[in-house]
């Protein structure tokens, strides 16, 4: 997800596609934990994605 995307969200919209985030970090922590997971630096990249979420989330409250 780029930083473009998300700063013209609003922060109901970022709540919404955080939820959203963490449903798929759970899916794929149950694929992992059983061995089906191919892509693991899928999930790398979803954790990061989460951060960024929650750091422009920060940033829109405190403005």
């Amino acid at each position: 997800m780029k930083a473009e995307e998300l700063n013209t969200k609003t922060i109901d919209e970022l709540k919404k596609l955080l939820l959203e985030m963490k449903k798929q970090q759970f899916n794929l922590r149950f694929q992992k934990s059983q061995g089906q997971l191919e892509n693991t630096a899928q999930f790398r990249a979803l954790r990061r994605d989460i951060a960024r979420v929650k750091t422009f989330m920060a940033q829109k409250k405190a403005a």
